[in-house]
């Protein structure tokens, strides 16, 4: 009952510093505010059943924190990670070896170290269509801690495209997937993946509008669906109220998918100045990804540790990401944080935090990506991304200014999701 007449209070903009003791109270020496775009003194946070309940006011609690040495700030949002795998020599093999539930158990481990890292929300751009959905479920109710996960399940991709899960199977193995599996070729098609992601209970799409750099296909940049295939896909998805992104490097793949009407382009590495412009024109976000690029180069200098037809791809990618990443921000395209982790380490997230300004964003600029714009592309808004009445409980720390130094973000000393403490030190 207590729950039910908060959350009205809320919605009516009624909550009181004395409405309701508190469940716990958080007192901060200094907090980001991502939306005034500051750094304020002391801020006194009131958390209610999992979600800020007063801000400054003077509500009792039974729990006190004190984080009077450190710097708040809103949970870390990663708009892009694959919590099922993480990148090793073994990888490709392992698709021949292990079971789901050897996934599972991993992608447990990771969404624990992706949280310790501070970033209480993540969205999980493909898996095998069931793992993380499940695991969202788990960590929801409490059987596994994790970041908040809104998952795409499995990513749609045409024949022989970045997302086709038996490229580079030998022949006999290959097959033919079709819609159920991800895999599409024609309009009927399109809309049947889509809908087939809403039966499986997917939180949006993604679509894989160029070829990769790490999938076992000679091009890493081809444009990959028609237009009339993005299309279908779009008008699915809107009847669904399903956002979705695209995995893209090539122009003419982003161009298409954005005419279409998507939310997002996903690495976007060989952006020209065409395609920001349409960018701005439409709203689309840019989730940059530079970590990735920088660890697939570093690796693409060890034999043997990709596929022969990936290496020379994974070698190119780095430098062209963040010069990519550095246009888009002088062009003022819309970016929302995002790093491929399960590419790079899971729980080196805020790496890309100092890539980001070393490419030409400041510091508070690079943290709002991570908060609220990350939220706003996500259409969570009313939930996340700010340290605001009514939000989440979501609450991180570092000991020092990250405004001055942005890699302290790369050692979070504090994380509270939904009101709950899951790491002090």
């Amino acid at each position: 009952m207590k729950k039910t007449l908060i959350a009205l209070h809320f919605s009516l903009g009624l909550i009181s510093s004395n409405a309701y003791a508190a469940d716990v109270i958080v007192n901060c020496g200094a907090t980001v505010d991502v939306e005034k775009q500051t750094i304020t003194g002391p801020r006194r946070f009131e958390i209610t059943d999992g979600r800020i309940s007063a801000v400054n006011g003077s509500s009792t609690a039974t729990k006190t924190i004190d984080l009077s040495d450190s710097t708040c700030l809103p949970g870390l949002i990663d708009m892009h990670v694959h919590l099922t795998s993480q990148s090793s020599p073994r990888s490709y093999i392992e698709g021949f070896t292990l079971n789901t539930a050897d996934y599972a158990f991993r992608a447990v481990k990771y969404a624990q170290v992706t949280l310790d890292a501070g970033f209480t929300t993540v969205r999980n751009l493909g898996d095998d269509g069931t793992i993380t959905k499940s695991l969202r479920s788990a960590i929801a109710q409490g059987h596994a801690q994790g970041p908040r996960i809104f998952t795409s399940g499995k990513s749609l991709a045409t024949t022989g495209g970045h997302a086709d899960p038996t490229n580079g199977h030998r022949a006999d193995l290959m097959g033919d997937p079709h819609a159920k599996d991800g895999v599409i070729n024609g309009v009927a098609e399109a809309r049947k993946a889509v809908r087939q992601r809403y039966k499986e209970g997917a939180d949006l799409i993604k679509i894989t509008a160029t070829g990769g750099v790490l999938s076992t296909a000679k091009s890493g940049q081809n444009p990959q669906f028609m237009d009339d295939e993005l299309e279908a896909i779009m008008a699915a998805a809107k009847d669904y109220g399903f956002k979705v992104a695209a995995h893209a490097h090539g122009a003419e793949g982003m161009k298409r998918a954005i005419k279409a009407g998507i939310n997002s382009i996903e690495h976007g590495t060989l952006m020209d100045d065409e395609t920001r412009k349409l960018m701005k024109k439409h709203g689309t976000y840019l989730v940059p990804t530079i970590l990735a690029g920088e660890f697939v180069a570093e690796k693409a200098k060890i034999d043997g540790y990709f596929p022969e037809i990936v290496r020379p791809k994974a070698a190119a990618i780095g430098p062209q990401l963040k010069a990519n990443f550095s246009k888009a921000v002088e062009a003022g395209v819309k970016i929302a944080f995002g790093t491929d982790s399960g590419v790079s380490n899971h729980g080196d997230n805020a790496q890309e935090f100092k890539l980001m300004v070393d490419n030409g964003m400041t510091a508070m600029q690079a943290i709002t990506s991570a908060t609220v714009s990350a939220a706003d592309l996500l259409g969570e808004t009313d939930n996340l991304g700010s340290l605001s009445v009514g939000k989440y409980g979501d609450i991180v720390a570092v000991k020092g200014n990250p405004l001055e130094n942005i890699q302290l973000l790369e050692n979070i000393s504090f994380v509270m999701k939904g009101g709950e403490v899951i790491k002090a030190k």
